[in-house]
């Protein structure tokens, strides 16, 4: 057990709404203290995040209290001791020490506390346990610190009692260790990891597809996936084959970019290579609409970027639009592997930067105007000019827009009289 004035200079702790909270809180014999991943990431050098607080105050104090002051509070997880405090439109969830009296993954039963060393043992891993007072004193009763400070995520106690206890803690080993350690994940660690791994099944795909997408896009996701891959603990997760290789490769790519890192797209290098492999994706991880889509789009013939020319290229770039044809290009360039600087894969990429695609300038007045009547007929023209008008490379002259329209027309009167 250390207790080190780590945070004393602490900006976000000594000022502000944090301050606030742990002043109306540490008062009448009552203490409270921040914890988790703030103290974590602050020791760390990186911005703390979302402020959680602990107190030996019960819930209906921490509300009292907060009337009391004028600050509005909502009893967001009450009956496991969580207040959710609001100070200028942010929230600061506090909840009050706990004990497992018994725990059987997320519906654990707690007792209410006061004991500071109990609290934190009842976390997942030692950097998460650590605490910091109102004055910067960083609490370490689990051996945090060391372990910050060396970025090895390790679990507090016996780790395969620690994931008996919630089998979500197997993807939270490795989500911890890619966003925030070095080198091999720990050891112990990770063998109680796949020792445990059939509890993966009992999840809700929400909880893992939460998990998965926070890991994807973590600095080290690379090397964390490839572990779970050599592990044997991703096919229960993605149910089926996944590739690491592109992966990496779509990651190196977005850095090579300057791109910010997209989880739909990394899931997609990841699981999808063909569009059948995106609808089970989405359907094992109950992923949203849009990302449903998105894995679709970019596992739909991505390959025949391959031997696209600039002009095929700017036809799919008027299909799909900007943000669609983009994503379809790094999948393509990422399932290519090779060299991620390929000038030809860039240049597909970089397409919707240095060009628009125009509107199809023909409507149905036009060919109204060629004696055409409103009905189906009407629809199939125009879709067949505008076919024509991208393979003619999107003329915009009045000449060929013409000759485009009475190509059109004379093949559905055409097509009517036969």
């Amino acid at each position: 057990m250390s207790a080190e004035p780590l945070l004393a200079d602490a900006p976000w702790l000594i000022a502000g709404g944090t301050a606030r909270v742990l002043q109306l809180l540490n008062a009448d014999g009552e203490e409270a203290r921040v914890v988790g991943g703030a103290v974590r990431n602050a020791l760390l050098g990186l911005v703390p995040g979302d402020i959680d607080i602990a107190t030996t105050a019960l819930p209906d104090d921490v509300m009292r209290r907060a009337k009391a002051a004028g600050i509005k509070s909502v009893p967001t997880g009450i009956d496991h001791g969580t207040v959710t405090l609001v100070i200028d439109s942010k929230p600061y969830e506090v909840t009050t020490l706990r004990e497992d009296t018994e725990t059987f993954g997320r519906k654990a039963k707690v007792a209410f506390g006061r004991d500071w060393v109990k609290d934190a043992e009842r976390r997942d891993f030692t950097m998460n346990g650590l605490s910091v007072d109102a004055h910067g004193v960083v609490h370490d009763y689990v051996g945090g610190i060391a372990d910050a400070r060396a970025r090895r995520v390790r679990f507090i106690g016996d780790p395969d009692q620690r994931i008996a206890e919630d089998f979500l803690r197997i993807l939270r080993f490795f989500r911890i260790h890619a966003a925030f350690a070095a080198g091999e994940p720990d050891r112990d660690g990770y063998l109680a990891c796949i020792r445990g791994r059939a509890g993966l099944a009992s999840l809700s795909a929400e909880r893992v597809r939460m998990e998965m997408l926070k890991l994807l896009v973590a600095d080290g996701a690379s090397a964390a996936v490839l572990a779970m891959a050599e592990g044997g603990l991703l096919q229960a997760l993605t149910g089926g084959v996944v590739y690491t290789g592109p992966l990496a490769t779509m990651i190196a790519i977005e850095r090579e970019l300057g791109l910010t890192a997209s989880s739909t797209r990394r899931l997609a290098a990841l699981t999808v290579a063909v569009t059948e492999d995106a609808k089970r994706v989405a359907a094992r991880l109950r992923l949203s609409n849009a990302e449903t889509k998105a894995l679709d789009s970019m596992g739909h013939r991505w390959w025949r970027l391959a031997t696209k020319d600039e002009a095929n290229a700017r036809r799919l770039l008027y299909r799909l639009g900007a943000e669609r044809y983009h994503d379809r290009v790094l999948l393509g360039w990422a399932r290519a592997g090779g060299d991620v600087t390929a000038t030809r894969w860039r240049a597909l990429a970089e397409l919707p930067q240095r060009w628009i695609a125009p509107k199809f300038p023909l409507k149905a007045a036009d060919f109204i105007a060629r004696g055409m009547a409103e009905g189906p007929s009407l629809g199939h023209v125009l879709t067949l000019a505008e076919d024509a008008w991208l393979a003619a490379d999107f003329p915009l002259e009045t000449a060929a827009l013409t000759a485009i329209a009475d190509q059109a027309a004379a093949r559905i009167s055409r097509d009517e009289r036969n």
